[in-house]
């Protein structure tokens, strides 16, 4: 599970996180080592690179923030394994600046490519780090959520711009400037030489569900949890999540 100091946060990351932890134990296996080398690209102040590290694995976290990295170090210091991660200014844009090309068993590229001038670059970079049989982890925010949301909150005129905007942005005061698809994430994987071995919606309902209820009514953060790990791997629910998670892998490698 996510950091179980923060419950409510698991609502963010339990369904990325189970899915990440399962393809790093493959990649253990398959290598024979037991410690694997880890980039987080955009990785802020560690929310994957800290419980990564607590899996004993050693995590490079690039970023164009101080103040994330900052928060990062802080953070990773209180939780024990700052001697397992290290933070670096920089962006996906010129990552191999700051890392090394073709160095890393598995790359995390979460909340990145709505942002970045080239998702197609971005993901190309991303796989160019990576050694041969390694694996993409890939969480951008998805179109479909915000369509619903807008709607839901009676801003039907705002739904149908993004709908119909070729970046799904919702107007001009929309904070997120690019959102995707399912089919255009395995896309851009795909088209950077990776085979796609699984896609999850991420925040199907949680991002509708009050929050009143999920932190008063009992037991209702746990079923919650439940409902959206079930509904993850079924491709209806891609089409309303809030974000996709997009898991990519060398062709021919475990699982694919």
């Amino acid at each position: 599970m996510p950091d179980p100091i923060r419950p409510r946060a698991a609502l963010r990351t339990a369904v990325v996180w189970e899915v990440l932890q399962d393809a790093l134990e493959r990649r253990v296996k398959a290598t024979g080592r037991e410690a694997l080398d880890v980039l987080d690209t955009g990785g802020g102040s560690g929310n994957f690179a800290v419980p990564v590290a607590r899996l004993g694995h050693r995590v490079t976290v690039v970023d164009p923030s101080p103040n994330a990295l900052f928060a990062l170090e802080r953070r990773t210091a209180e939780a024990g394994v700052a001697d397992r991660v290290r933070g670096v200014q920089g962006d996906a844009h010129g990552l191999f600046d700051v890392v090394e090309r073709g160095g890393y068993d598995a790359v995390l590229c979460h909340g990145v490519l709505e942002y970045v001038d080239d998702p197609a670059e971005g993901v190309r970079n991303t796989v160019a780090a990576l050694r041969p049989d390694g694996v993409l982890s890939l969480l951008a925010a998805g179109l479909g959520g915000a369509v619903l949301a807008r709607a839901l909150a009676g801003h039907f005129k705002e739904a149908r711009q993004a709908l119909s905007d070729p970046d799904g942005r919702w107007g001009s005061g929309d904070p997120v400037p690019r959102r995707f698809t399912a089919e255009q994430l395995t896309g851009l994987v795909e088209r950077a030489g990776l085979g796609v071995t699984a896609v999850h919606g991420v925040r199907v309902f949680a991002d509708l569900v009050p929050g009143v209820l999920v932190d008063t009514e009992p037991g209702a953060l746990d079923a919650l949890l439940k409902l959206e790990e079930a509904a993850a791997e079924l491709p209806a629910f891609h089409s309303v999540a809030t974000q996709l998670h997009v898991l990519g892998e060398a062709r021919g490698t475990e699982g694919a």
